[in-house]
């Protein structure tokens, strides 16, 4: 285990990672105001601000997503409390909380991109990668290396994200509570070169955010992630949002109501919470089929 995940180091590393500077804030700030305020997203504005007016009358609850408007991403509140226990409701009823300026909007995308694992793809390319035996994953050993990462500024992209120090304080107690696990990708030299978290309910695992610092990197982590999940009986993994990378992996889009009724099946099943611990290696990883099956092996990797 690398030394700056010892629990006893913890709180120490909280503190040192999850921190923005002044200057970053107001330039989050800024750049998110002047975002919403494009004309492609003048309706986003609207909304915000009738939101913002219904909590000032004292309309605070979480919303229904079902009533989501089908525009503006979903867009459907102003996330006024954000605790474990609240976030842990909304994900129960299809909610999820983010924003980069101003307080944290509550969310209910028209469409979802999932994951059912039968259809899950590994292009002949990663099967490769996973064969060679040039890295090592594992799950909850750096949540906080993790999520750092995932807040670093993309290549050509705004030098901002929605992943701020309340987000990271947040979802840090989400796994210390059992609920949010982080994949870890390290090359040979024992440096974290990609990965991800997400926060699993019941039989559903639900996608935040990824990162890579080395090509393929954060997908070699994801295989591994989802023979687990298929391993472990989950019934899907949800990404949320339709991106790229994840549909050429096998993730399909459905409409908002399908997802809300996947969902609630989905979250009666059993939870696994706690800390996870990697079951596999990538060589047995590269060699699942999924349309045969779900993962049957055992095999432990050996404590490190």
């Amino acid at each position: 285990m690398p030394p700056h995940a010892q629990p006893a180091n913890r709180a120490a590393r909280r503190t040192a990672l999850f921190r923005e500077t002044p200057r970053q804030a107001v330039l989050r700030n800024v750049l998110g105001i002047a975002r919403c305020l494009k004309p492609a997203r003048a309706r986003s504005a609207l909304l915000i601000a009738r939101h913002v007016l219904a909590g000032t009358l004292g309309n605070r609850g979480l919303p229904d997503p079902r009533k989501a408007p089908d525009t503006c991403e979903g867009l459907c509140g102003i996330a006024y409390d954000l605790s474990v226990d609240t976030l842990m409701r909304a994900y129960r009823i299809g909610l999820h909380a983010s924003g980069l300026a101003g307080p944290p909007k509550w969310w209910s995308p028209p469409r979802r991109a999932i994951l059912d694992f039968e259809n899950f793809h590994m292009s002949r390319r990663l099967r490769s990668r996973l064969r060679q035996n040039r890295h090592r994953v594992t799950f909850d050993r750096d949540f906080e290396g993790v999520i750092a990462a995932c807040a670093e500024p993309r290549p050509g992209k705004l030098p901002i994200s929605w992943i701020t120090p309340q987000v990271m304080h947040l979802y840090a107690e989400m796994h210390d509570a059992g609920h949010a696990h982080s994949f870890e990708v390290w090359d040979a030299n024992g440096s974290l070169v990609g990965g991800g978290y997400g926060v699993a309910i019941g039989g559903i695992f639900i996608i935040e955010s990824q990162f890579a610092r080395e090509t393929h990197a954060s997908k070699i982590g994801f295989c591994m992630l989802n023979w687990h999940l298929a391993k472990w009986g989950f019934a899907l993994n949800d990404n949320k949002g339709p991106a790229q990378n994840v549909l050429d992996m096998g993730f399909h889009v459905i409409p908002r109501e399908e997802y809300l009724d996947r969902l609630a099946n989905a979250i009666r099943m059993p939870d696994k919470p706690g800390r996870w611990e990697v079951e596999t290696d990538l060589a047995t990883v590269a060699q699942w089929e999924p349309k045969h099956g779900r993962p049957q092996n055992e095999m432990m990797v050996a404590a490190e």
